[in-house]
């Protein structure tokens, strides 16, 4: 009997993280139809798609989600810190609901290679 509580154990365990899972993916879902809504698309490319002048491909590998965050909310401040002269330069985003904001940062962040 014992020789069951194991294996049973482990199976569990590995089931745990599915719903929190589910929930990311939903979060990240929303996070495109955020920056799909926001028209992200006119100054920003991922996969080829958008304007080629400000690839977003791979930054979630690049900034945690706090400087993502920065950079949606406080884009004139980042850009200065990091001294990014595009022309046009990225307006600061202060509209955004909370959870469309967690969202769209969640979904950058997922944007790894």
């Amino acid at each position: 009997m014992t020789r069951f509580v194991i294996p049973i154990v482990v199976l569990l365990a590995t089931l745990a993280p599915l719903p929190a899972l589910a929930q990311d993916q939903a979060q990240i879902d929303h996070g495109k139809q955020v920056y799909a809504a926001q028209r992200c698309s006119l100054c920003h490319a991922i996969g080829g798609t958008g304007n080629a002048k400000g690839p977003l491909d791979n930054v979630g590998s690049k900034l945690g989600e706090d400087d993502l965050r920065l950079w949606i909310v406080d884009a004139v401040a980042m850009a200065k810190k990091a001294g990014a002269e595009r022309k046009p330069a990225m307006k600061n985003f202060t509209n955004i609901p909370d959870e469309d904001l967690a969202a769209l940062v969640a979904y950058l962040a997922s944007l790894k290679s």
